[in-house]
């Protein structure tokens, strides 16, 4: 049997990784498991987030099954309480002999662009690996709600749906679908980051979920950029100019109407993942009922990809026969060839 697609085993571990949404957290010990990892999150008396190994050393019980004392979390079996940092600062049944080894990890978390993201390598943080959202503070710029669903499929299957254009024409007929997205030759650009796949479409009507956004028509002019970075982030945008103002050649159009689909995929373990996102757009900065039609439509999208993907999960991991990639997968592979040679040289 052919084996599973590259970079399917293991997972890259010194990159940063949402948690959730940053409102998803407070004064509650909420379990939750990444890149299967057992992890217990919550936050301290100030509000910042600590996130620690989700088992008491002593038999393993989760710590999410304790309680929040201040700053600390109790064992509800014999009372260990541990600190921020994931030592044990107190142990009720032998206060004169604390066990020297009684200690946790300590995940470093931070908020930043609305969500709460672990590093989940072993050495120090790196900041610079941290995604950069250009304009996110501008007032000009238009966001959607932050979106959170589970997928119940590899994370990687998600990435190679991200990277796949084409998908579009038959898995999303109300929605992004539109002229041009079947068949027309796609560009692959390989960056320090990642993979971007992407191609222009000339003068066509746009897909229903735009068509009502654009200031200009009937056709138009329009891009699809589908990036993804390591470890697991998608960066997909939307590019739509009036017809004869786009194209390789030539410069951003002033008219432009431009929006990005951020999306953050974190693995839970080999057939389950989390998917959060949040659209951000260059027009219409203060139309709230724009912003929840484009929350509602982009959230009905991808639980039809969800619907798909997780039969892509049971049929792979099932396979009595081959599987083989098509031309529209190259960029997908490329992707998984980075992830593998990543992980490869986390372990040398």
């Amino acid at each position: 049997m052919r084996p599973d697609l590259a970079g399917s085993e293991g997972y890259i571990r010194n990159s940063w990784y949402v948690a959730g949404r940053s409102e998803d957290f407070g004064r509650d010990l909420t379990a939750l498991t990444m890149l299967e990892d057992r992890i217990v999150i919550y936050r301290d008396t100030k509000g910042a987030p600590v996130a620690l190994e989700d088992a008491c050393p002593h038999r393993k019980l989760p710590l999410s099954r304790g309680t929040l004392e201040g700053d600390h979390v109790v064992c509800g079996y014999h009372g260990l309480t541990f600190d921020c940092s994931g030592e044990c600062v107190i142990a009720p049944t032998q206060l004169d002999n604390p066990p020297r080894r009684a200690a946790v990890r300590a995940y470093p978390a931070e908020d930043r662009w609305g969500f709460l993201w672990l590093w989940m390598g072993e050495g120090a943080a790196d900041q610079g690996q941290m995604i950069d959202i250009p304009n996110f503070e501008d007032e000009n710029w238009g966001k959607t709600a932050k979106g959170a669903m589970s997928i119940g499929c590899h994370y990687l299957y998600v990435i190679d749906n991200l990277l796949d254009p084409s998908h579009v024409t038959w898995v999303h007929l109300t929605s992004f679908a539109g002229a041009g997205t079947d068949n027309r030759p796609l560009d692959i650009e390989e960056t320090a980051e990642g993979v971007i796949v992407s191609r222009w479409i000339l003068d066509e009507p746009a897909p229903p979920y735009y068509k009502d956004m654009l200031p200009f028509g009937p056709t138009c002019d329009r891009k699809q950029h589908y990036e993804c970075r390591l470890p697991a982030v998608a960066v997909n945008m939307s590019v739509y100019t009036p017809t004869g103002e786009g194209g390789v050649d030539k410069a951003l159009s002033e008219n432009a109407f431009v929006n990005i689909s951020y999306n953050f995929i974190t693995p839970v373990d080999s057939q389950t993942s989390r998917y959060f996102w949040f659209q951000h757009r260059n027009m219409h900065a203060e139309d709230a009922a724009l912003s929840e039609r484009m929350f509602e439509g982009a959230k009905l999208a991808f639980q039809e990809d969800q619907e798909v993907l997780e039969h892509v999960q049971v049929g792979m991991s099932e396979r009595t026969s081959g599987y083989l990639n098509l031309a529209l997968d190259a960029g997908a592979m490329r992707f998984r060839a980075r992830v593998a040679k990543a992980i490869k040289g986390e372990h040398s």
